[in-house]
């Protein structure tokens, strides 16, 4: 009996041992890799700079604004991923606040391998802060219920917070919206045309978004998707003429 427990014990004994240095192995390979993310974060944060942060930040809350007081409320949505967190919102319930942190997200990974370490960083950036924006104002849209009973207003008033805030955000470098780095990454891999992504991924959210709004209504949402997108196409030959 004893010689019996005695190899129990030693049994036991190189269990513990053993599982004591997996566990070692397993902590030295998790702070390796923290170490490797830090350093990782610690490079592509000397990289950012202070202006196009700015102009990111404030492009990402003119657009906030501009889907939570106008788009959401109005019937009158938006192209991309912007106009299917309202499709996802209207049929759902869940806030664009979250989802557009989701599906942009996705776009993102998508083609990270195709877009360089610092216009993701300024697109992370965007995005989050377009997210806490969104949720922050909720409680308190729409700002302007007036507007909201006129489908031309609101489809103006609506461009020109998407367009100058998607505006803002490229110039400060980074892709306000998952659908933009997408449409750049499929760009580089496969030679479409920008201009025929974005035209192909605002038709068919526009198109699903006949499942909640009247066709007379998604025309106005074409005039917002065309005048948003001129409106960023603008702000870029702006800041090319004053360099």
């Amino acid at each position: 009996m004893r010689e019996i427990a005695g190899c129990t014990d030693g049994a036991e004994a190189v269990e513990r041992r053993t599982l004591s240095q997996y566990a070692s192995q397993i902590r030295k390979q998790g702070l390796r890799h923290l170490r490797r993310l830090f350093a990782a974060a610690g490079e592509i944060l000397r990289l950012l700079k202070g202006r196009n942060i700015l102009l990111v930040l404030a492009g990402s809350l003119i657009q906030a604004v501009g889907i939570c007081n106008i788009h959401a409320f109005s019937d009158v949505t938006e192209g991309g991923t912007l106009g299917l967190t309202l499709l996802i919102y209207h049929w759902t319930g869940i806030s664009p606040a979250v989802t557009s942190l989701l599906l942009n997200a996705g776009c993102y990974l998508l083609g990270w391998r195709m877009l360089g370490k610092t216009f993701l960083a300024y697109s992370a950036v965007s995005v989050c802060f377009y997210s806490l924006c969104y949720r922050l104002m909720e409680p308190f849209a729409p700002l302007w219920p007036g507007m909201l009973a006129s489908p031309l207003w609101c489809a103006l008033i609506g461009a020109v917070f998407v367009g100058v805030g998607a505006g803002l955000s490229v110039l400060g470098g980074g892709a306000p919206g998952g659908d933009d780095a997408l449409a750049m990454s499929l760009n580089k891999r496969f030679g479409w045309s920008v201009q025929n992504i974005y035209l192909v991924s605002d038709l068919t959210v526009l198109l699903m978004s006949l499942t909640y709004i009247p066709l007379r209504r998604i025309a106005w949402s074409l005039l917002t998707v065309v005048l948003s997108g001129q409106i960023v196409g603008w702000i870029q030959r702006f800041e090319k003429e004053t360099e």
